[in-house]
């Protein structure tokens, strides 16, 4: 399913989206040492330690505080980079479950006056690359569109990838923020200028109605 599929759905685009990021850092503790020499106590100290790097960040967990059932509100905008203004609105739910560490899916089912939508949404995290990748799919083409692919920093995740859209190529860019334990944000925009300017074409909040398993 690639952005046409997916406007056109006004797909969820996954749960939403993202965890906090949690920075790791490292504290070293120079040695001092005393050994005693003919009566009188000397002092040494240590060679200084070799500045020790900091580990990448293990996303795997990213989504893990999205596990769960959500109540979600979704607004789609219903032609993208046309000018239009009309946007069309949507409630429902979304229920995200944990397939193992750095795996998960979204299964959303909305209804509002354009419609009833049924998405699938599958997000992977790949461990070389610490990078994410979400695809998703809906009950009319029965295949996995085109991923975005980002990661998340100071607690917003962004997600891109370029994509054909109305006989042009543009870039996507699905974007997760405003996390809380209860709530969260995400928007979705095309950029038709190679990311000079961008226009939101889908808006979801979402309230937590259930925590899932750990």
């Amino acid at each position: 399913m690639n952005a046409t599929t997916l406007t056109a759905t006004s797909s969820k685009l996954g749960a939403c989206g993202s965890a906090i990021v949690m920075a790791l850092a490292l504290q070293s503790h120079p040695a001092m040492a005393q050994a005693p020499a003919h009566g009188q106590a000397q002092q040494t100290s240590s060679p200084p330690a070799a500045n020790s790097a900091v580990p990448a960040h293990d996303g795997r967990h990213d989504f893990d505080w999205d596990i769960g059932t959500w109540k979600t509100h979704q607004k789609r905008l219903l032609h993208p980079l046309t000018g239009s203004t009309t946007w069309v609105e949507y409630d429902g739910t979304d229920v995200v479950r944990k397939v193992w560490d750095g795996a998960n899916t979204g299964t959303i089912e909305a209804d509002g006056p354009a419609g009833h939508l049924e998405i699938f949404a599958l997000r992977l995290y790949n461990p070389d690359a610490q990078q994410w990748s979400i695809s998703f799919t809906n009950s009319g083409t029965g295949a996995l569109s085109q991923a975005v692919v980002g990661e998340f920093k100071d607690g917003r995740g962004e997600f891109y990838d370029q994509e054909p859209y109305n006989g042009r190529a543009i870039l996507v860019r699905f974007s997760v923020s405003d996390i809380t334990p209860d709530s969260c944000h995400f928007e979705q925009a095309f950029s038709p200028d190679g990311g000079k300017t961008w226009e939101v074409n889908f808006i979801v909040t979402e309230t937590r109605m259930q925590h899932g398993p750990d």
